[in-house]
């Protein structure tokens, strides 16, 4: 009799790797879940779902949490150690975002050696956006647009970026993406970080005597 062999696809191999990883990060560091909610932002019991693999996080969640250990998103998708060559298939990458009309964002891939750099294609669909938030001080976005029109919203001023066009901005301060045509916005977009851990917790003000 032959056996059925359930594949996973690549959102639940992403899913089972993330969980391994803030795990295994958290412990390395000695942080308590508690710790790591106040470091990042995200709740412990969003952290708790995450760890036991029974949740999807959003990018931004993830953001916050591969910042607060100071590696990229990639990081927490590794599956084994880097080798010195690697080729990605075309179906491997997860989808980490999902838009509410049909759009997409994968993570083609992210290193950690010698720099933190991601390298991501989005399928933005028309009317659809994305709000990113803040990332860690420093960080740097250059996306290309292969197709369509996207309007890039950073720190509350619009850019409207056309099919061929580049634009490089800095991405720790609000930034969101917004699609206004009437074609799907398909774009290659490019993640530079800085090295070291991110608190997200307010610095205290210095005491005075």
């Amino acid at each position: 009799m032959e056996e059925n062999i359930l594949t996973a696809t690549p959102e639940q191999a992403a899913q089972e790797a993330i969980a391994r990883h803030v795990k295994l990060l958290r412990q390395g560091r000695r942080w308590s879940l508690d710790e790591l909610a106040s470091r990042s932002g995200v709740s412990k019991g969003m952290l708790v779902q995450i760890e036991g693999a029974r949740t999807n996080p959003s990018i931004g969640t993830l953001c916050r949490i591969a910042e607060s250990f100071g590696v990229s998103i990639g990081r927490l998708l590794e599956a084994t150690a880097e080798p010195t060559v690697r080729i990605v298939a075309a179906d491997e990458p997860p989808v980490l975002w999902r838009g509410a009309a049909g759009g997409t964002g994968r993570l083609l891939r992210g290193v950690n050696d010698p720099a933190f750099v991601e390298v991501w294609e989005w399928r933005i669909a028309p009317g659809e956006d994305h709000d990113s938030g803040d990332h860690t001080p420093r960080t740097r976005e250059i996306i290309q647009i292969r197709r369509g029109t996207l309007i890039v919203t950073v720190d509350g001023t619009d850019h409207t970026v056309q099919q061929g066009e580049t634009i490089d901005f800095r991405a720790d301060r609000p930034h969101s993406y917004r699609n206004p045509g009437d074609v799907e916005a398909v774009l290659t977009m490019v993640v530079v970080m800085p090295e070291g851990e991110h608190d997200r917790r307010p610095t205290p003000p210095p005491s005075r005597r």
